[in-house]
């Protein structure tokens, strides 16, 4: 029985990495992350384990090492006993002796266990956690390990030495935090129509919030645990300057019919301060998914990755609203700001500017002097016109089919003829314009639709010309409606020059930028949307189908495994996750990936190219079949894909021409598909481009 100690030997005995048996695979990955790194690393590989030699090795390895990692997962858990249990026991008592140097403990968890109810000891729970999925161990992780146990490190500067920059956390390049949530999921169209529909559809709202209290504030004796070798989680906890999330205001009205009014004037607050520049604001689907949860405080900050909450109370009689907020330091636990305004819902606007306001002057950002203007912009005076709008948003939010977007769109044509004026009101209902031609309209009202989306982007932007939502209904129409990538470009990337810190922005622009071949610039926005947005599924997803069509197959896997881990119904990450490894020329993978929902159609898609090219032709044919079935001859650009890997040439470019000609809005994607790879030198397909008029 041997243990493995090589490493390049900066510090004898320096990390002693402890797994249960069946983690062996990530714990090796970690172990030569951190060997790369410059340090040494012990680890047990016996096949048996036991004896009296055994426990004197492992006593002396525990003793002398500085840093001890205690692998995580849900095999640790099934087990109430096991070596790594004496290992994580020895650990612990090591941090209680004070007679020598420190010894650090870092739990690291390789899958989706729950840190709050894993079953481990509790000093594991007082020092900061990090997730490697798998053991994918990024460099940064690895360099901040090195750092930790530099000679002059000590607990008080360890304590946010292993804390990566918001977004890389220990984590796999593209891949982002949990995300709870549940999102039907039509066949949207295929490039910026799906970013739109996660970010509107992600919001259900089901359950009513209860109170919730906020940290203790810490005192002096309590600032810190008693002397030991690992890091407290307070200390660990080091969010972006700055930042803050907002939850859900809590209905006083006594009538839950009321809800979406508490729930939408909370978004509007939201984006208020989302318009404060030099504030970063946790998106509304992150935030929001605390409702009807009893968490505390501390725990949402650490979820969100923000350094203060606001939370209040909303409480409505007519036209007058009663709204009480209250500013927390997530990190102390302290109240920074509290104040109850009572006020006409005609003067809405100008509470949510001073409400702002006062945030940002407690939390020490600078406001510049057209902040008001912007947070006001777009908006309306209007009580009736508003309380039409959040009904509007509330019933967009849910819409997953053709007769929720036409409810959508009803609530905000009235919103509309209350005040005509109301800009906001246009640029959204322009979005559910397009989404509802492109999710359940038919015949001429695909045509009709488009044409109201872009009268509605256009009257948008005429009135209120810095309002970014109208620039983005007008990209989204370009993109999707008139087959225009040259005038999309222009509108989406106007939206994200003036809301750099919007999540829906981000997404869309993302995706249409790696669409556009401008990969890095995509993923960045991607990634940055993951960051604001950190507990949303579509999140995830998005960044997943992004990393896929920028050919970064394998980084693909870990988001869209994560979407897929959080919610089994959502399907188009079983979809992406076959189509990557089919990418990576895994075929039996991405047939298994596919095959458990063969209902949907972008896994038919999925399983008519991976059983061709396993040879189960018949298999391949059927899954075609039935794809025709379901959707005629609007999936023409994925036939055109299909009939391209198969190997039949004159098939697919027929499809393609047709899919051209319908406008089928996959054809976006052709310039870079990998799946019309063997058409590129053919002369239709080049004509096909030239029509596309792609940016260069």
């Amino acid at each position: 029985m041997q243990g493995d100690s090589t490493g390049m030997g900066a510090v004898h005995g320096a990390v002693f990495l402890s797994y249960a048996s069946e983690d062996a695979a990530a714990a090796a990955r970690i172990a030569a992350a951190l060997r790369a790194a410059g340090l040494e690393i012990w680890l047990d590989q016996s096949e048996l384990r036991g004896g009296d030699a055994w426990d004197r090795q492992i006593r002396s390895r525990i003793h002398d090492c500085r840093l001890f990692i205690a692998v995580i997962s849900a095999n640790t858990e099934a087990r109430d006993e096991g070596y790594f249990r004496r290992e994580w026991k020895l650990a612990v008592d090591r941090t209680h002796d004070m007679s020598e140097k420190k010894t650090f403990l870092l739990p690291v968890v390789i899958d989706q266990t729950s840190e709050r109810l894993a079953t481990v000891p509790d000093k594991f729970r007082e020092v900061q956690w990090t997730r490697l999925p798998g053991g994918a161990t990024p460099p940064e992780f690895a360099a901040r390990v090195v750092r930790l146990l530099s000679p002059e490190a000590s607990p008080t500067a360890a304590a946010g030495s292993l804390r990566l920059p918001s977004g890389a956390a220990a984590q796999p390049p593209g891949y982002a935090s949990r995300t709870p949530g549940s999102t039907p999921w039509q066949r949207a169209l295929p490039l910026v129509i799906a970013a739109l529909a996660v970010a509107a559809l992600g919001y259900f709202l089901i359950e009513r919030l209860v109170g919730r209290a906020p940290l203790a504030p810490a005192s002096s004796e309590a600032a810190a645990p008693p002397s030991t070798g690992g890091v407290s989680a307070a200390a660990a906890f080091v969010p972006p300057a700055h930042s803050i999330a907002v939850l859900p205001f809590v209905n006083l009205s006594g009538d839950p019919g009321q809800d979406y009014f508490s729930d939408g004037l909370t978004e509007e607050l939201l984006n208020s301060l989302a318009a404060v520049e030099g504030l970063q604001v946790a998106a509304r689907t992150s935030s929001f998914s605390f409702k009807g949860k009893d968490t505390d405080i501390g725990t949402i900050a650490r979820k969100l990755d923000v350094g203060a909450v606001l939370e209040g109370s909303v409480r409505r009689s007519g036209h007058t609203v009663r709204i009480t907020a209250q500013l927390i330091n997530a990190v102390t636990g302290f109240h920074l700001w509290s104040k109850t305004y009572d006020r006409d819902l005609r003067d809405v606007l100008r509470l949510q500017t001073e409400i702002a306001t006062a945030v940002a002057n407690s939390l020490k950002v600078t406001l510049l002097a057209d902040t008001p203007a912007k947070i006001e912009l777009g908006g309306t005076r209007n009580p009736a016109a508003f309380d039409a709008f959040l009904r509007a948003t509330l019933a967009g939010t849910s819409a997953s089919d053709a007769p929720g977007f036409q409810v959508a769109i009803s609530a905000f044509t009235e919103a509309i003829r209350l005040d005509p004026n109301y800009a906001l009101a246009f640029a959204r209902r322009s979005l559910a314009e397009s989404l509802y031609s492109g999710q359940g309209a038919v015949g001429p009202s695909v045509h009709e639709s488009f044409e109201k989306a872009l009268a509605d982007g256009r009257r948008a932007v005429a009135l209120a010309p810095q309002l970014a939502e109208g620039h983005l209904a007008l990209g989204f129409y370009f993109a999707n409606g008139a087959l225009d990538f040259r005038q999309a470009s222009s509108e989406f990337e106007r939206a994200r020059a003036l809301a750099p810190g919007d999540t829906q922005v981000l997404r869309i622009y993302g995706l249409f930028a790696i669409t556009m071949g401008r990969f890095e610039q995509g993923l960045a926005d991607l990634r940055r949307a993951v960051a604001l947005d950190p507990l949303s599924v579509g999140s995830h997803f998005l960044l997943g189908r992004g990393l896929y069509w920028s050919h970064r197959y394998a980084e693909a896997l870990a988001p869209l495994d994560e979407a897929t881990a959080l919610d089994a119904a959502f399907l188009p990450a079983y979809e992406y996750r076959g189509l990557s490894y089919y990418g990576l020329g895994e075929f039996e993978k991405a047939r298994a990936a596919c095959e458990p929902k063969p209902e949907y159609w972008g896994t038919l898609w999925c399983l008519a190219v991976a059983n061709e090219k396993l040879g189960r032709h018949a298999d391949a044919q059927a899954a075609l079949g039935k794809l025709k079935q379901l959707q005629g001859d609007s999936a023409a650009y994925q036939y055109a894909t299909i009939y391209a890997q198969w190997g039949e040439t004159s098939r697919a470019l027929e499809w393609l021409e047709t899919a051209l000609r319908v406008r089928d809005p996959g054809v976006t994607l052709a310039k870079n598909d990998p799946f019309l790879d063997p058409l590129r030198k053919e002369p239709r397909f080049e004509a096909v481009e030239r029509a596309l008029r792609f940016p260069d």
